[in-house]
């Protein structure tokens, strides 16, 4: 069953949905984007899946979302919230003997790439990542992908606006799932499902764990 913790941050109250593993080896925390919270679609589809493979799955809500406001603020304020998750994730990572990964959707996502390294990650999980502004290729945020240095996994929506995965830069370990949007909906003529793109994104991720992320024996 999912259990839910307020931290204090710096910038007001965050809010954390742990989804635990029966015998973690390691913790994932997951931030929502700028334009809704932790119910979307793939957050809550690897918080269901993950668990069960030994992953145990933090949903962070930012304190923004949790005061009820419906505008995220700048980056500043959402990476020294996020930062200062680090001692109520730590908890969970039993003393840090677990490996933490940093994931987000989104905006999310950016956030987990500037913070990685502040929040003692190993590695970053960036879902529908914006790598530019719909119809504006010009505006790259690949720097911020790159800016990341750990081993990072991009899972893109095949027609995603926010950059389609043939835009991103070669090298860029990605994970496409067939017919999605940026929040990973496929239309009803799609090739495949809601159920199946969904499966995609979470066998795409939990074989990105398995394969290379560090794990306590």
């Amino acid at each position: 069953m999912p259990v839910r913790e307020t931290v204090a941050t710096p910038t007001g109250d965050a809010r954390l949905t742990w989804y635990p593993a029966d015998r973690p080896r390691r913790v994932l925390a997951l931030g929502h984007g700028a334009g809704g919270g932790i119910e979307a679609r793939d957050l809550r589809a690897l918080a269901e899946a993950l668990p069960q493979h030994g992953t145990t799955v933090a949903l962070v809500e930012q304190p923004w979302r949790v005061a009820g406001k419906k505008v995220a603020p700048a980056p500043k304020t959402l990476d020294a919230a996020w930062v200062a998750l680090r001692p109520a994730l730590e908890a969970r990572t039993e003393g840090g003997e677990l490996p933490l990964v940093a994931g987000g959707r989104s905006a999310g996502a950016r956030v987990a790439c500037r913070t990685a390294g502040a929040l003692g990650a190993v590695a970053v999980l960036a879902l529908s990542f914006p790598l530019h502004p719909p119809g504006r290729p010009e505006k790259s945020r690949a720097g911020e992908l790159a800016d990341a240095g750990l081993p990072t996994l991009v899972v893109q929506g095949e027609r995603d606006p926010f950059g389609r995965p043939a835009e991103f830069p070669a090298g860029t370990r990605l994970a496409t799932v067939p017919g999605g949007d940026h929040g990973f909906a496929v239309p009803k003529t799609a090739a495949v499902s809601q159920d199946e793109a969904l499966r995609t994104l979470t066998e795409a991720v939990q074989a990105w764990i398995a394969a290379g992320m560090p794990a306590a024996p």
